[in-house]
């Protein structure tokens, strides 16, 4: 079981900027995949539509298909960040564990701010 202390002042304001440049971060990636995504559709409607003869087709599907989940993955991440931005000023439960109830610790929620469990909660349910 670890330390049940609160978060200071000093480690949610630490916390806030390290989840927004993590938000900025995947802003960038979606941006990007939107914009491959975009690229991969346009290539479609250019190309040949016999799938069946056409030695790419199953090549910009499986492109088409990767950058969709790609995308969706970063967009749940967006979604967890925004989240935990949210729960930071929250002196209820940001910040511990979810398993054994103690202190996650500042270093892992810098390293992982959406971490839900402490690091041996965490190796426990590998």
């Amino acid at each position: 079981m670890g330390d049940t202390a609160q978060l200071t002042l000093r480690e949610r304001r630490a916390l806030r900027a390290a989840v927004g440049i993590e938000l900025a971060r995947v802003d960038e990636q979606i941006e990007s995949l939107a914009r491959a995504f975009d690229d991969i559709v346009a290539a479609t409607e250019q190309a040949n539509t016999d799938d069946e003869h056409d030695p790419e087709g199953t090549t910009i599907a499986f492109e088409r298909s990767q950058v969709s989940s790609l995308l969706r993955q970063a967009r749940d991440d967006r979604a967890a960040l925004r989240g935990t931005l949210d729960r930071i000023d929250d002196d209820t439960g940001y910040g511990v564990c979810t398993e054994c109830r103690g202190f996650i610790g500042i270093e892992r929620l810098l390293a992982l701010p959406a971490a839900a469990k402490c690091i041996a909660c965490a190796r426990m349910s590998r």
